[in-house]
């Protein structure tokens, strides 16, 4: 389920001190509004595939970066393990185009 990866990040991102809020974490790390989250838990469905993404996306650009860094490298390549699992997901909904036609 994509939200349980919504919320396995933001845990991950709240340890490590990169956000405080549910919140903050929507608007920084998945460009989206204030309460997204909430709102999926209350209408009971998975967020869309723009938001894992952007966030896939901006959690490997992230983790790229803290991989330079040996006290941070542990955190980038948990980032990097949580965008490949949100790039996977994008993929698993892409459109098959029937190019035989």
């Amino acid at each position: 389920m994509k939200i349980l990866l919504l919320n396995e990040a933001f845990v991950v991102l709240k340890h490590a001190g990169l956000v405080k809020t549910e919140s903050e974490f929507c608007q920084e790390f998945i460009g989206a509004s204030e309460g997204y989250i909430r709102q999926l838990r209350f209408k009971k469905t998975e967020p869309s595939v723009r938001s894992i993404a952007v966030l896939g996306s901006r959690l490997q650009k992230a983790g790229e970066q803290m991989l330079s860094s040996p006290h941070y490298r542990p955190l980038g390549l948990k980032f990097i393990a949580l965008s490949e699992r949100c790039h996977s997901e994008v993929n698993a909904e892409g459109v098959e185009l029937d190019l035989a036609g």
